[in-house]
């Protein structure tokens, strides 16, 4: 386990206010970046939370599913720890789960925005095939019957549930990030499941952090009130966890 080192400017750099708030979290918390359908990865991750910090709060970003082979796995798996400890783990809503929910209730304007982004994965790994050649509207009825029926309603219940952010004093977590203008209890929906243009461009002014996922990164970044941990997991075979106090961040090793 290592101490992660915050990424300072340049003495030269004016162009931005400097960012120098503490870490002033209520409480210790674990952070787990995007699993995108490793649950291979995601094994190693809680084994390792549990040695260093078994009691403490574990909070997901979201994007469990898609392009990984195992997201049926994951999902479940996730569904039963939340469930048998509630108050410890914190599953938040990622834009790809979002994506699932839009296709499972309609919604989504075109299917194949999630098909072509892992989509398929996560129905091959429910026991579903898509056909060889694009699916016709009666095939993407039947797909999405398939699905529901394969995840079942406690599932997709409780997908439907999940929060869009947690906090813990000074310290966010949600998804994708945010709009570094407006107060953090104020975001807009699609910036914390999508992010925001400006949210990695410019400097927080109110002293709180945000610890993200959704943009993969070559290593965990802390900088200006963002701490970056999607490190590509599906790719890399990287699924970072941070650990979140008063004296700073650690990384799991």
């Amino acid at each position: 386990m290592r101490w992660f080192r915050r990424r300072s400017r340049g003495l030269s750099d004016t162009s931005a206010p400097r960012f120098d708030a503490p870490f002033l979290p209520v409480a210790p918390f674990c952070v787990v970046g995007d699993i995108h359908g490793r649950m291979d990865l995601l094994a190693g991750a809680l084994e390792g939370i549990a040695n260093h910090w078994p009691e403490q709060p574990v909070v997901f970003v979201g994007d469990y599913i898609d392009r990984g082979p195992n997201s049926a796995e994951v999902l479940r798996h996730l569904f039963g720890l939340q469930s048998s400890n509630p108050d410890r783990i914190i599953c938040l809503l990622g834009n790809h789960e979002d994506m699932l929910l839009g296709f499972l209730d309609g919604t989504l304007q075109d299917h194949r925005i999630w098909f072509q982004n892992g989509g398929d994965a996560t129905l091959r790994s429910f026991g579903i095939s898509l056909p060889t050649k694009a699916p016709t509207t009666d095939e993407v009825g039947e797909i999405r019957d398939s699905l529901q029926q394969a995840m079942g309603a406690d599932l997709m219940a409780w997908l439907r549930d999940l929060p869009l952010v947690w906090r813990a004093g000074n310290v966010w977590v949600t998804h994708a990030g945010a709009d570094p203008f407006v107060d953090m209890e104020r975001q807009d929906r699609t910036a914390l499941l999508w992010g925001h243009p400006d949210f990695r461009k410019l400097t927080r002014t109110d002293d709180q952090w945000v610890v993200h996922g959704h943009t993969i990164v070559p290593e965990v970044l802390c900088n200006d009130g963002r701490i970056a941990i999607d490190t590509g997991a599906y790719h890399t075979g990287r699924l970072s966890v941070v650990h979140v106090s008063d004296g700073g961040i650690k990384l799991l090793p």
